[in-house]
């Protein structure tokens, strides 16, 4: 298949080469720190920090399937990748995406146990639990990813030119000229089941804010704990809105800018959710060093 053309990027190859793999380096660097942080800090094995876990470990997939092929199409003078390619592309980055979704839904009924029944939080949250929930949502991901995928591989496509610079479920099936009722049905189902996940993310957040306005003590959990959180879920919701809106109503006229914004949402979430989280666990680990007593 041939993706969207970069351009003439020979004068400026290794200036375009040496920032995408600076990205790169930095993203995978920052999540591995905190990755490595909790591993080896025992203070750090609670559930909240192996959730964070699981969410920079899905960055740093969700990343390395965008950045790996543009680093090798920096490289080569055709821009092109094979069906087979495309579809192993989209497998990594469309299961990045649920599973992105789905931790932060189990991160936000962390916090809401955490914060709202304390008292039975350890009896609730037991290591099982979470290691059932880190099963779970791999496992669905990886599901719903590959049943959308065996629905557009059946497909017949007329085209073999992707107007992007990165394979996406949406893209591909525009170049059918097959039936892609069950492709449309499938799709809206997804869009139903996430927006329950959704919905539990905000009952999640309004019982917070009831149980944060409620004294100074919960009031500082909720700061210290929820706030990131609800940073890292604002940048994905946002990123991945953008590139929705991108991929149905975006035009035709400067296609490099807009395919730059498009894979905001494999760029943007992996980076800064790291860099949200280790400034939390440097201050938790301040306060340990200063035996300062720190609440959960």
């Amino acid at each position: 298949m041939e993706a969207t053309e970069l351009g003439d990027l020979r004068p400026v190859l290794f200036i375009y080469f040496a920032l995408t793999l600076t990205s790169y380096l930095f993203t995978v660097f920052v999540n591995l720190t905190l990755i490595l942080t909790v591993c080896l800090d025992q203070t750090l094995h609670q559930p909240m920090y192996v959730f964070m876990c699981n969410l920079s470990f899905t960055g740093i997939c969700g990343a390395s399937s965008f950045y790996l092929k543009l680093l090798s199409d920096l490289l080569a003078d055709a821009h092109v990748i094979t069906y087979t390619g495309c579809l192993a592309q989209m497998f990594i980055s469309y299961t990045y995406i649920f599973c992105q979704l789905s931790s932060l839904t189990v991160m936000a009924y962390d916090r809401y146990l955490a914060i709202c029944q304390p008292l039975r939080y350890w009896a609730l949250m037991t290591s099982q639990k979470v290691a059932l929930l880190l099963l779970l949502t791999w496992c669905l991901s990886s599901v719903e990813t590959a049943v959308g995928l065996a629905l557009m591989a059946r497909l017949r496509l007329c085209s073999h030119h992707i107007p992007r610079i990165f394979c996406t479920n949406w893209e591909v099936v525009k170049l059918s000229c097959s039936d892609t009722s069950a492709n449309n049905l499938y799709g809206i189902t997804l869009m139903f089941l996430h927006s329950m996940q959704v919905i539990v993310i905000l009952v999640s957040y309004v019982q917070l804010v009831r149980s944060a306005a409620r004294s100074q003590e919960d009031q500082k959990k909720f700061a210290q704990t929820c706030l990131p959180h609800l940073v890292s879920l604002l940048v994905f919701f946002a990123s991945l809105l953008f590139d929705t809106l991108y991929s149905r109503y975006g035009g035709s006229s400067m296609p490099a800018l807009q395919n730059a914004l498009a894979a905001e949402f494999l760029v943007v979430p992996p980076i800064v959710n790291p860099i949200i989280y280790v400034s939390r666990i440097r201050s938790l680990c301040r306060s340990l060093f200063l035996k300062t007593p720190q609440s959960f």
